[in-house]
């Protein structure tokens, strides 16, 4: 199952990108794959052919995960009547 997450990346813009797995914590790297702006435009730094990249825990602020079609499925919404 594919993690789509937000990557902060330190001193850079965020960007989106697809995770197969989420990173474990001891490893000095995140692999990521689908790297691009928020809006989905290509990134100017990355070369178009290139698949999969790695970025370095230190350089990273913060991931955020979005969920799954499948746990979406499984969140429960709250409404008033």
């Amino acid at each position: 199952m594919a993690f789509t997450v937000l990557l902060h990346l330190a001193d850079s813009d965020p960007i989106l990108a697809e995770m197969d797995e989420l990173p474990d914590p001891q490893a000095s790297y995140v692999l990521c794959s689908n790297p691009r702006a928020r809006d989905g435009k290509n990134l100017l730094f990355i070369d178009p052919e290139c698949t999969r990249f790695l970025f370095p825990w230190h350089r990273i602020n913060f991931i955020e995960a979005f969920p799954t079609d499948e746990d979406a499925a499984h969140v429960e919404t709250f409404f008033r009547d």
